[in-house]
């Protein structure tokens, strides 16, 4: 008589005459309890549920321009929207591209891009992308972008564009600088420029600390350790830097 076996095979063992024996003198009692004590195969557990790629994808476009590209590289983050139309509406990113008319690169980057995406769409925390890409140094060595902000290598400055674009859809929270902080850097500056105007014999007003922090520092200034900014002074023989107020002396 054929018997239809609906889920699969894990294993088999061959069953004997002393087997059958056995088995009519164990009470049904003995049977229950070594199914109970038999521990379970493992299972697999998805993160997420598999979404499709819908037809359209929100997405933003990222000019890179680093010396050590003739041409620039485009970087296009598109993101999917989840519960579109209710309260719990949110943005994740869900593929990256990245484009440039310099063909050296070519296999990295396409291999870079498809990885990015693979993890995107895998769903879960994937911020962690943006501190494993910004640790990547460039043996031969970085190179600073306009404002004196060094960057160690092109997967460095390409992570900090990503993490741009995630603190946009609101995945990275950027904490704000407190009013105390903001008056310090101020008042620093401040103390700078009244120095450099006594030195130069230069009559200048102090700058106010803008919100966006896209001010020019002194061209002087060394790297800060903690924000990577040209904009670290020595002020009363502390060095303090202008952008993030981190001072040596506390």
């Amino acid at each position: 008589m054929a018997i239809k076996i609906g889920k699969k095979i894990k294993g088999y063992t061959v069953l004997r005459a002393d087997d059958k024996a056995r088995a009519l003198l164990e009470p049904a009692t003995s049977k229950s309890a070594e199914a109970v004590a038999m521990p379970k195969s493992a299972e697999v557990i998805q993160m997420t549920e598999q979404v499709e790629r819908p037809e359209v994808l929100i997405g933003s476009t990222y000019k890179v321009k680093s010396p050590l590209f003739e041409h620039a590289l485009y970087v296009t983050l598109n993101d999917i929207v989840l519960n579109q139309g209710t309260e719990h509406e949110l943005r994740r990113p869900f593929e990256v591209f990245i484009n440039s008319k310099n063909m050296d690169h070519f296999q990295w980057i396409v291999a870079l891009t498809r990885i990015m995406s693979a993890v995107f769409r895998k769903g879960g925390d994937v911020t962690f992308l943006v501190e494993e890409m910004k640790a990547v140094f460039d043996p031969r060595g970085g190179y600073f972008k306009a404002g004196g902000v060094y960057m160690p290598s092109i997967v460095a400055e390409i992570g900090t564009v990503v993490e741009a674009h995630l603190k946009s859809i609101g995945l990275i929270h950027d904490p704000e600088m407190s009013a105390e902080a903001r008056k310090l850097i101020a008042d620093k500056r401040a103390q700078y420029e009244s120095r450099s105007k006594k030195n130069t014999d230069v009559v200048a007003q102090a700058p106010s600390v803008p919100a966006d922090m896209a001010e020019k520092f002194p061209s002087s200034a060394t790297m800060c350790h903690r924000c990577n900014t040209k904009a670290t002074i020595i002020m009363d023989g502390c060095a303090t830097c202008l952008n993030c107020g981190y001072s040596k002396c506390g």
